[in-house]
């Protein structure tokens, strides 16, 4: 009984120890998104309602072990009485590069965790119904996460991202600092073509 108890702790250490490795091999393939700056307020005196949310789908691809290339969306709205409603919109590029450094892996406060760098370059622009004022052109993003592993597949994440706009309009440029909270799901590329099959029904 001991020695079942013995092998149980040990397939479970080694399990931790490597699910958050396994997950960021070449070959496979992250799909997800990051939520922020998801509220709804009640504004008292007659204030209205003010709603906010930001969400960005995400697909990557590991070209190699723990670099992902890839794409990604992002839709913003903040809506308010009185105010208008500002959109912030995206579609472009991404890389995500998790740390493989020694001195950066002794941070991390857990086996299943695991720090990456995330940058993107795309079309973007943001405008607000109110002032009229927009911007659209270069849409840039880069900053650091942290992803936890829960099961072999998923992680929660966080990651705060430095995010700028370039291009014209009544404002040339647009910057904002956002922490985006979300998940993401991690497949082996066999695996991700067969759910895609029999979602298809192919």
């Amino acid at each position: 009984m001991k020695r079942i108890f013995k092998l149980t702790l040990a397939a479970v250490a080694v399990f931790c120890s490597s699910v958050a490795v396994a997950q960021t091999q070449q070959g496979n393939i992250m799909v997800g998104g990051d939520i922020s700056n998801f509220n709804l307020n009640f504004l008292g005196g007659g204030g209205g309602t003010a709603f906010q949310m930001d969400l960005t789908p995400k697909v990557a691809y590991f070209i190699k072990d723990g670099l992902a290339l890839g794409g990604y969306g992002r839709l913003s709205l903040v809506t308010a009485k009185d105010a208008g409603t500002a959109t912030t919109y995206g579609i472009g590029a991404l890389g995500r590069y998790f740390v493989e450094d020694k001195n950066v892996r002794k941070l991390e406060f857990s086996k299943r965790s695991r720090f990456f760098v995330e940058a993107n370059a795309g079309f973007g622009g943001s405008s607000n119904s109110k002032t009229s004022a927009s911007t659209t052109g270069l849409d840039l993003g880069v900053g650091p996460g942290i992803a936890y592993f829960i099961t072999p597949n998923v992680s929660l994440e966080a990651l705060l991202k430095y995010e700028l706009t370039v291009g014209f309009g009544s404002a040339t440029t647009s910057n904002r600092l956002n922490l985006g909270i979300g998940f993401q799901v991690y497949l082996p590329s066999a695996r991700a073509r067969q759910l895609m099959k029999e979602e298809t029904g192919k």
